[in-house]
Order: C-alpha cells, then sequence, then structure tokens
C-alpha cells in the first residue's frame, strides 16, 4: 500500500534583514541577521512513496491560482525540492523512491523562498514517509540559507548563514503582498549591494522588531522599475511599503485583515499587479497522510 503526503510549503517574508559583508571563508555568502516570518500563501506539494525497485518521478507545474506564470524552464535536476530528495538519499546512503507532484503559486524571483520552502516540504515528506531519525537542519543548511528556518517557519531570528535559528514570539500580523510582474535576481542584487555599501550586521534594530530591508537601495539599483514600484505602491496605501529579501515582492503591514482585503483590491485595480490579503502563520508542517 502506497502512503502519499500532501504538504503546503508556505512562503516567508523578512520583516527585518540586516546583511553584513560577503565572508571569504563561506565562499563569499553574506552573514545575515534577519526576523523571518512565514505567510499564509504557499506552494502544494503532494508526495507519494513508491516500491522499491521503483525509480522516482518529478512533475513541477503552476497551480492554476499561480498569480505569475512564468516558463518553468529550469532542469529538472536543479530544482529545490529534487535537490533536497536527492540530498536526502546521499544522507542516508539508500534509494528513497518517490513521485512529487508540485504545484507553485509562488513567484520566481519573488524574494518570498518558494523553491526554499519546497525544497524543506520535501525534506519533512520524505522523512516521514520513510520513518527516518535524521537532522533535516543540517541537510537544509546545505540547500539555502532560509531552508533551515522553513522547515519549522512561524517567527524566527535567523543569523550567521541561515543555520542559527531562534524562535520568536508569534503575532498574527494581517498585510499585503504586491508581486510585480518580474523578478529580481538575488545574484546581481547581492552584488549590487557589495558595490554600493560597506555594510555591518545591526542585530540591535532586528531584535528590536523593527521593519527594514539593507537590501532595498541595491535592489532598485539593479531595477529602476521596482523603485518606480515601490514609491507608486507607497502613494496608493498611504504608508510604508517593505520590501521582502532581494524583491520584488513587496508587502505593507495592515491595522486588520478587512483593511488588507480593501487595500489589495485598491492596489490591483490601480498598478495591476497581483495583490493578495494574507497574515503571517504558523505552519503545523502539513503533513496530512492518505494511504
Amino acid at each position: 500500500m502506497r502512503t502519499k503526503i500532501d504538504v503546503k510549503a508556505h512562503a516567508k517574508i523578512n520583516m527585518s534583514l540586516s546583511v553584513g559583508a560577503a565572508d571569504a571563508t563561506h565562499a563569499m555568502m553574506h552573514p545575515i541577521a534577519s526576523m523571518m516570518t512565514t505567510v499564509d500563501f504557499y506552494d502544494e506539494l503532494c508526495v507519494t512513496r513508491l516500491d522499491e525497485g521503483d525509480m522516482s518521478r518529478y512533475a513541477i507545474l503552476w497551480h492554476e491560482e499561480a498569480p505569475r506564470k512564468t516558463h518553468i524552464d529550469w532542469p529538472i535536476t536543479s530544482d529545490l525540492a529534487v535537490r533536497a530528495h536527492r540530498y536526502l538519499e546521499a544522507e542516508v546512503g539508500t534509494l528513497l523512491p518517490v513521485q512529487l507532484k508540485l504545484e507553485k503559486r509562488i513567484p520566481v524571483g519573488s524574494g518570498l523562498g518558494g523553491g526554499s520552502s519546497d525544497a524543506a516540504a520535501m525534506l519533512l515528506a520524505t522523512a516521514s514517509l520513510f520513518d527516518l531519525d535524521i537532522d533535516l537542519y543540517a541537510i537544509a543548511a546545505e540547500l539555502g540559507s532560509d531552508v533551515p528556518f522553513l522547515i519549522d517557519g512561524g517567527t524566527q531570528l535567523v543569523t550567521g548563514f541561515g543555520e542559527n535559528l531562534e524562535p520568536l514570539q508569534y503575532t498574527d500580523e494581517a498585510m499585503v503582498l504586491i508581486m510585480p510582474p518580474y523578478g529580481c535576481p538575488t545574484g546581481e542584487v547581492y552584488d549590487a549591494f557589495d558595490e554600493l555599501s560597506n555594510p555591518s550586521l545591526d542585530l540591535e534594530n532586528v531584535r528590536a522588531g523593527h521593519v527594514f530591508n539593507d537590501l532595498t537601495i541595491a535592489a532598485k539599483e539593479v531595477s529602476q522599475k521596482l523603485g518606480e514600484d515601490l514609491a507608486l505602491v507607497k502613494l496608493i496605501a498611504e504608508q510604508d511599503v517593505h520590501l521582502s529579501g532581494s524583491g520584488s515582492s513587496m508587502f505593507v503591514i495592515c491595522d486588520n485583515e478587512m483593511h488588507a482585503e480593501a487595500l489589495a483590491s485598491v492596489i490591483e485595480e490601480k498598478t495591476g499587479f497581483v495583490a493578495v490579503a494574507t497574515h503571517t502563520i504558523v505552519p503545523t508542517n502539513g503533513l496530512e497522510k492518505t494511504e
């Protein structure tokens, strides 16, 4: 009897993001201090355990409700969910045959951690299907700096290169996610950040709960359109608009759910961008087994 697990891979936003200088001892990665939180906007994975000896197979497509459907033109072996599965196989030293159907909502290049969340969800689902007693956080850290946080999600202080996690008190924040019809290349944004600034980590401001993003100026340098659109949304919302990660997605913190829904409608009408009323969430990991 095959066992199937459905998993929600929640998007993340950076409520605050302080970025340090590139570290030559860590492959020129940038250390961070960030208050990250998951939101109720997600990709969906359906993972089925196959019989021993079967070949794993993977299907990646856009969910019918996806706000921005770009071409899925990357090699299947490069997809973070597939890589997560193969990293897990390498770690345990045996094949773990599965069928994956991944339906994406989270846009590529949006700063919402879609690929990282898919990877975390794939680790959780595969470990559950095969009853693996294994340190998923160590494998997650090999896949990307956001992946360890997304194993549990919620609200956490993330430092170092994503491997240091400190759970923080959860507060339910209503907000609007705004997703322009273009992405921001993360590598280019960090390159621009290196050129623009003499960075130092500001852990104090992150711990204080201030909302800021050290990558905003660099992202606007990479994409002039992003700078214009941030200004436009701020004018419409009549309050601060924040970038998530390296962009291009933005968010506006709202007073309550009604405020978020009304503002999302106005932003969509006046910009043509996809705007989603949502809120922060503590995932239950979404592991719903179906025999």
